[in-house]
């Protein structure tokens, strides 16, 4: 069937558009603001491990208290404009058909799971570090794994990649074991894992000040999205009906 002059190519929904205006927000306004201001604000509001060990909670702003908050602030933040668009557009296209699919809530509880698991992970590797964490990487992660569940699915392969809400919400999410011997599936998930780990290698990298990549994050953030999504998986055409 032709596609509509009057539908667009890429209907993001509009939660998708709002945090994606947050995003970008957040950061013009860090960029505006001076250097020991924006600092500030990167060491109150950024995931950074040594807060978890001796006396940085004490040392570093916001104390203990922003060792709670930051596990979710963190990914807010960004380091340049490269890191920025790179997230925006992978947030785009796979934020987009689980916005479509899940009602508000569950996707903005999807997102604050994958987004914690991502820096529990990374916590894990990098105990004591003082290297601070930031970006959305893990939640968008955690998108792409639970997209897998239902993108390739026979009603519309890959159709849900730009938010069509009327085919997401009636697509039907494999098992996870159903899903793992989707060879589609295992090679996006091999080709993912493998760029991240070659990232943390330093192998690969998109630009000099990415050159820190919390992998553990990413790949943490992916494992969520894949095992956890039935938790929230509650399709709006479903729940409506």
């Amino acid at each position: 069937m032709p596609h509509s002059p009057e539908t667009p190519a890429f209907n993001a929904p509009r939660v998708v558009m709002v945090l994606l205006g947050l995003l970008l927000a957040i950061h013009i306004i860090r960029i505006m603001l001076p250097a020991q201001w924006d600092l500030y604000i990167l060491l109150t509001f950024s995931f950074i491990p040594a807060r978890y060990g001796g006396e940085a909670d004490i040392l570093l702003p916001g104390g203990a208290a922003a060792g709670v908050w930051s596990v979710v602030t963190y990914a807010l933040l960004h380091g340049n404009f490269v890191h920025l668009i790179v997230n925006g557009v992978w947030m785009l296209a796979f934020a987009s058909p689980l916005a479509a699919r899940l009602d508000l809530a569950n996707f903005l509880g999807f997102t604050l799971v994958c987004s914690v698991a991502g820096v529990v992970a990374h916590l894990a590797f990098h105990w004591g570090e003082a290297i601070p964490v930031v970006g959305a990487s893990a939640a968008i992660s955690g998108y792409m794994a639970a997209a897998m569940r239902f993108v390739f699915q026979s009603e519309g392969p890959l159709g849900a990649i730009g938010g069509n809400a009327d085919n997401v919400g009636r697509m039907h999410a494999l098992p996870i074991r159903e899903t793992l011997r989707d060879r589609r599936v295992l090679a996006f998930l091999a080709v993912w894992i493998g760029i991240n780990i070659l990232m943390g290698l330093g192998a690969l990298q998109l630009d000099d000040e990415l050159s820190n990549i919390a992998w553990e994050a990413h790949i943490a953030g992916l494992l969520a999205g894949l095992f956890l999504f039935d938790l929230f998986d509650r399709p709006q055409s479903v729940a409506g009906s």
